[in-house]
């Protein structure tokens, strides 16, 4: 599967806002956006109108590139999501919070959503008590995530659990810092996503 590997910061002037792909970096004074706010490129500081049509595809772009999903799977994500009773776009970043990879970041064990696939990638995590390696998992209300046991003595991860006890957890997970477990108790609402996506405009756009 393609991926993109360039840099993060150019993808967060792009959008024009902060999507906090590289953790703590985001909320420093060397933050792109806050050093080079404009879009890159060499007409990266020219003003341009957008159209309906560039708004819509903005805040879809917006939102793939915050939780890390490409192009492929945003879209089979929508059609899950339109699928289910309720509103499409709630249920589309429902699904989105409830990848594993983002699951874990939320619990606090990692620095960004690019580091938190990365752990998972390498078997440092079980969901319900299974060793998993998929950080696009959709996890379920009741589903537990767990460090694996030989994972623990790695001082990245030992790093990684000591710094998860300043950080804030959602409604919908119950988060055990001292043992570093967490269980999904909720399905996460609208008021649970921490990012002001306008995800009609994401409706919108697959509607056409």
């Amino acid at each position: 599967m393609a991926r993109y590997t360039g840099s993060a910061c150019r993808l967060c002037r792009r959008e024009g806002c902060k999507l906090f792909l590289k953790g703590d970096r985001c909320l420093s004074d060397k933050c792109a956006i806050t050093t080079r706010g404009t879009a890159p490129g060499q007409h990266g500081a020219a003003k341009k109108m957008m159209g309906e049509y560039g708004m819509q595809l903005r805040e879809k772009q917006k939102a793939k590139r915050y939780y890390g999903v490409q192009e492929k799977q945003f879209k089979n994500y929508f059609e899950i999501a339109d699928k289910k009773e309720g509103m499409s776009g709630e249920n589309l970043l429902s699904l989105l919070e409830r990848r594993l990879d983002n699951v874990v970041y939320r619990m606090g064990l990692a620095e960004s959503r690019k580091e938190a696939r990365q752990l998972v990638r390498h078997n440092h995590f079980r969901l319900n008590g299974k060793k998993v390696n998929i950080p696009s998992i959709i996890v379920k209300v009741g589903d537990v995530v767990t460090i694996n046991e030989t994972s623990r003595s790695s001082e990245k991860i030992k790093g990684l659990i000591e710094s998860m006890q300043s950080k804030l957890t959602p409604k919908w997970l119950e988060v055990d810092k001292e043992n570093a477990v967490a269980k999904v108790v909720a399905v996460p609402a609208r008021d649970d996503v921490d990012f002001p996506f306008e995800e009609q405009l994401i409706v919108e756009l697959y509607s056409k």
